[in-house]
């Protein structure tokens, strides 16, 4: 008499599969279900949501209010220069109806003085700016380091086109003929040296840099099992 025969267990793939997921966690490890069929979400982490920081799309804004309060700070730089550049003095001279204006000391060194105070006081509010930045963030990031470039290029420009309007009229023939012939004022203010402009910026970089690398956050050192040692 033969014995019946029983159909055999249905091959469960699980059981010998290594790349099976564990229980409750989403198939494939990078996608989760989102409920609905034929639909599959978006990993959770990635370059732009990192799990370990802020995110990218955070940090882009971050570091695009950096660069607006950054770049607003030359509002003051433009105020300082203009209220510490020294003065050049000028003198008018007229011929008829015609008027003539000329440098009264024309071996002083106050075109120089202007270019100098600007790039002064520009490197002084690049580390200002710098240690704020750093202050109010210390974790850093190149959209942060871009942000406070540009916004220190931008709050140079700021604060030259801010210094030359508050300074004296552009119009030395008409501030000639108000104060009279032979009657010394002022020149308007000027940058002559255009590369004065780069001082804010590059301070902010350097300093951000070094403040950085002597007290900004340490990654973690990794130490090996407590028994990793001693099968060696």
């Amino acid at each position: 008499m033969s014995a019946p025969l029983t159909p055999p267990p249905p091959h469960d793939p699980s059981a010998h599969d290594p790349w099976q997921p564990p229980s409750g966690a989403p198939a494939g490890g990078a996608h989760r279900y989102d409920g609905k069929p034929g639909r599959a979400a978006y990993p959770r982490h990635g370059w732009w949501h990192d799990e370990d920081g802020p995110g990218m799309a955070k940090e882009i804004r971050e570091a695009a209010v950096v660069a607006v309060a950054v770049a607003l700070g030359g509002v003051l730089l433009g105020v300082l220069w203009w209220w510490l550049a020294p003065r050049v003095p000028l003198v008018g001279d007229a011929s008829g109806d015609a008027w003539v204006v000329y440098l009264k000391d024309s071996e002083g060194e106050q075109s120089i003085g202007v270019d100098g105070t600007f790039t002064l006081v520009a490197l002084a509010c690049g580390a200002l700016s710098a240690l704020a930045v750093f202050l109010v963030r210390r974790r850093g990031g190149v959209p942060l380091v871009v942000a406070l470039a540009v916004g220190g290029l931008l709050g140079s420009v700021l604060a030259w086109r801010l210094g030359v309007w508050l300074g004296p009229s552009q119009d030395v023939i008409a501030q000639a003929k108000s104060v009279g012939k032979g009657v010394t004022f002022d020149a308007p203010l000027k940058l002559n040296a255009k590369g004065a402009l780069l001082a804010w910026p590059f301070a902010a970089l350097v300093f951000h840099l070094g403040l950085t690398g002597l007290f900004g956050p340490r990654d973690p050192e990794e130490w090996p099992p407590p028994g990793a040692q001693q099968h060696r």
